[in-house]
């Protein structure tokens, strides 16, 4: 009987052994490819936030890192043209009805948005995900817009007597996404020396 256990044992432990085995080789042979994927589509992501006209540099490997206001490590990615900052690309926050969103907000040296798009979220298909490009042009509306435009009281859903549009049915996605684009200007207005600091 004990025999019989150790030889199983031991045959688990040569198959788990095996298997992490595999596993490591995978991961060390595709490891490069991974890396160079994740920065395709960050660059992808950056791409449609920070127009390429305003920089001469690569956005993706030019960042520095901040804590935003809720303590997070965050990557802010920097547009330069003639060795001046133009524009700043960066994470923002947002929570919806299914939970948590993820966007990448563009700002200009003037404060101004270049650009939202959503990296993430698990809103109700249909409804919620029109904050999605490929889905409609509700995100677009953002672009040009500042902290003074509109007045900071307008910077809400209508519903709340701000001025962008909900959705209908689905209020809750859109109020939190106009509150991370806001928070992402309340950031930018907050840090703009550090951000447009050129070392």
């Amino acid at each position: 009987m004990k025999q019989g256990t150790l030889i199983h044992g031991v045959i688990l432990g040569l198959f788990c052994l095996g298997f992490g085995l595999a596993l490591a080789l995978t991961e060390w042979v595709t490891h490069d490819a991974i890396l160079a994927r994740a920065m395709e589509d960050r660059q992808n992501s950056l791409g449609q936030v920070i127009p390429t006209a305003i920089h001469d540099n690569n956005p993706v490997v030019d960042t520095i890192q901040m804590q935003d206001d809720a303590g997070r490590e965050l990557t802010v990615y920097r547009a330069l043209k003639g060795g001046r900052v133009t524009g700043v690309a960066f994470e923002v926050f947002g929570s919806g009805y299914a939970g948590k969103m993820k966007f990448m907000l563009g700002v200009d040296a003037e404060g101004r948005i270049l650009g939202v798009r959503v990296l993430s979220h698990k809103e109700t298909p249909g409804l919620g995900d029109k904050i999605e490009v490929k889905k409609g042009d509700w995100i677009l509306q953002f672009a040009g817009l500042s902290l003074g435009d509109p007045p900071t009281a307008k910077w809400a859903v209508k519903k709340d007597g701000g001025r962008f549009d909900q959705f209908t049915g689905a209020t809750i996605t859109p109020r939190g996404t106009v509150a991370a684009i806001r928070s992402g200007l309340d950031f930018y207005a907050a840090h703009e020396a550090q951000l447009l600091e050129v070392n």
